[in-house]
């Protein structure tokens, strides 16, 4: 199944909704293309919703690490939704989990890009 992915936004945070396998190949080239316009076009707050991940090998292990990096050095945040337990297991194995905010639920996640309701 090839990678898909679907931009929205939600109280001034885009939340891309990512459907496949992020893999070694051409999925991985779509989600950095899909995070690098988001930040050419000012948006700095970024949530990725892996709730329909099924799969996701070292290469993608890397981009998510990549993406993380691009958008915190363009001065935004990159946050990650509903974790399958495939994916949360090779975070988890890789000692990421510690590295990034991941979130269960979507009204939380979107509150917490706003430092008021982070707390």
């Amino acid at each position: 199944m090839p990678l898909r992915i679907d931009s929205r936004e939600v109280s001034h945070v885009t939340i891309l909704d990512i459907q496949g396998r992020i893999v070694l190949g051409d999925e991985i080239h779509l989600l950095r293309d899909a995070v690098r316009n988001l930040i050419a076009d000012g948006k700095k707050k970024i949530l990725l919703n892996l709730a329909d991940v099924d799969y996701i090998d070292s290469s993608g292990v890397g981009e998510l690490v990549g993406a993380f990096i691009t958008v915190r050095n363009a001065g935004g945040e990159l946050k990650l939704l509903n974790l399958t337990q495939k994916v949360h297991d090779v975070l988890h194995v890789t000692k990421l989990y510690t590295v990034f905010d991941i979130r269960d639920d979507e009204f939380t996640a979107v509150k917490s890009f706003d430092y008021y309701f982070a707390k």
